[in-house]
């Protein structure tokens, strides 16, 4: 009778079979899942408030709730004291409170504070903690006019949420060596240019921004170059963009942008280049023998959003030779350094007459030749072109949005009189988040304050063909194909403002 038992309990029925099956399924799973968990965040715990890591969170900690808590729970409870290993017991135990320790460690982690104000989906939600270089973070500093502070607060801000604008040399500092800019990198500050007033980008902003560069921590010896492609066309004299004006965007009205990069030329290597000079010219790579000045134009258009993609390559006045794409030429080397180029770009925001809006991404319509495409550059916007543009040559490290003099009727010509001030500067690595929230929450505003009858032609929200809603999209699902994380909608975007101290 006993045999019998015995055998019998060696064969289980199929509904025990199963559980257990069903049983090693899910233990392997959130086993799976904590490592992946332990793995992927590494050394970086700010990237715990990723998604997928907060899902592998909340399956390990059901992993240790449900299966591994209660198994060593009834081997100290129900097994026989013959079966019993103390030994393994104890280490098994001091495995599974180790492991619960992770798990609530992360928990507090991604539910902390810090020390500037966070926002998600247009309502407060409190002291919030960072995030580390994601993309749907957002930065925005108020009550400034470009000449104060504002882009160190900007700087500070980002800082403290774990993304650094410089990067540092040598040991690991308080917040990492990892940053945007380094002190030997070559800077493209990529401004808007093609009108006059309020049409261009806040030359104070500039000045600020290449301050803050050539203030660099470890002492700055790169190179910057001010540039912009006003397309020869257009603009305030019909004939493209200007990078010294006469009637700026500053509170010194007179001050260019020529004028500004000449108050650090003399110490930095610092320079302008309007590339409306050699948008016309069609020319090779430097790989192919080619050292002219002019653009790169693709030999096909892209099949989804119709841009046949182009971008400039130049020789600086510092006799640097730079592809937009592909990076800093040696000749002697004949190489590229694609990792010492950076981008910053800096649009102003305002409507747009055709597209309903100008910022981060139609931005870089002053990077393609609209001339050698037959403009059809221009027309692929309200495709999404500006994403394949992107995607396809050189995503800026960087995003800052001019909102410090705002049209809340008409675009892209700003005069004076039709300006107002705002005084707002914004920061995003992701630029569809950067133009979802500004367009919604900063220019749409202003639009309808003034009232403007067409100020749901900025919404992000209102997708219908060709509006700017539209295009936003189809601009993101071409940098995110590209592999670049991009997203909009009030609940993907966190919205960072310093705190405002108590008086």
């Amino acid at each position: 009778m006993r045999k019998g038992r015995k055998s019998h309990q060696h064969r289980p029925s199929g509904i025990k079979r199963l559980l257990e099956k069903l049983f090693s399924c899910h233990f392997l799973f959130g086993l799976l899942s904590l490592t992946w968990l332990i793995v992927r965040t590494g050394t970086k715990p700010t990237r715990a408030v990723y998604p997928c890591q907060k899902v592998a969170a909340a399956n390990a900690d059901s992993w240790l709730t449900l299966l591994v808590i209660p198994f060593f729970l009834g081997l100290t409870g129900s097994q026989p004291k013959k079966h019993s290993n103390p030994k393994r017991i104890s280490w098994g135990l001091g495995i599974v409170l180790l492991l619960f320790f992770a798990i609530f460690t992360f928990k507090i982690l991604t539910s902390g504070s810090s020390t500037s104000q966070s926002i998600s989906g247009g309502k407060e939600q409190g002291k919030m903690q960072s995030l580390q270089g994601v993309s749907s973070d957002l930065f925005v500093v108020e009550n400034i006019d470009g000449t104060d502070n504002g882009f160190e607060k900007l700087i500070a801000l980002m800082q403290e949420q774990g993304l650094n604008f410089y990067e540092r040399e040598g040991k690991d500092t308080e917040n990492g060596t990892h940053g945007l800019i380094a002190k030997d990198d070559l800077i493209i500050i990529k401004v808007n240019s093609q009108w006059d007033q309020r049409g261009g980008t806040n030359t104070d902003l500039v000045k600020s921004i290449i301050e803050a560069i050539v203030g660099h921590p470890d002492g700055f010896t790169g190179e910057i170059v001010v540039a912009d492609n006003g397309q020869a066309q257009f603009g305030a004299r019909g004939r493209g963009g200007s990078l010294d004006w006469n009637q700026n965007n500053a509170r010194d009205r007179s001050q260019s942008m020529q004028k500004v990069v000449d108050t650090f030329s003399d110490s930095y290597r610092a320079s302008v280049y309007l590339w409306d000079r050699i948008t016309k010219n069609r020319v090779g790579e430097y790989s192919e023998g080619d050292l002219q000045d002019g653009y790169i134009l693709d030999s096909t258009p892209s099949p989804r959003t119709k841009i046949q993609v182009s971008y400039p390559k130049f020789k600086t006045e510092f006799g640097t030779y730079i592809s937009f794409k592909k990076g800093i030429w040696d000749q002697g080397r004949k190489a590229y350094d694609s990792g010492k180029l950076k981008v910053l770009n800096v649009p102003i925001l305002k409507p747009h007459s055709i597209y309903g809006v100008t910022a981060a991404v139609k931005h870089y319509m002053g990077v393609v030749s609209d001339k050698l495409t037959g403009h059809t550059s221009h027309n692929s916007v309200g495709l999404g072109g500006m994403g394949t543009q992107m995607a396809e040559t050189r995503m800026p490290v960087l995003n800052v949005l001019d909102a410090i003099w705002i049209s809340p009727r008409s675009g892209p010509r700003v005069s004076y009189s039709q300006a107002v001030e705002n005084n707002m500067i914004a920061a995003s690595i992701d630029p569809i988040a950067l133009d979802y929230w500004s367009a919604k929450n900063i220019l749409m505003k202003v639009a309808k304050s003034e009232n403007n009858p067409y100020a749901d032609s900025m919404n992000p929200d209102i997708v219908t063909g060709g509006s700017f809603g539209y295009w936003l999209r189809l601009s993101m699902d071409e940098l995110n194909k590209a592999g670049y994380e991009t997203t909009l909608g009030d609940e993907n975007i966190r919205v960072f403002f310093p705190l405002q101290k108590s008086s």
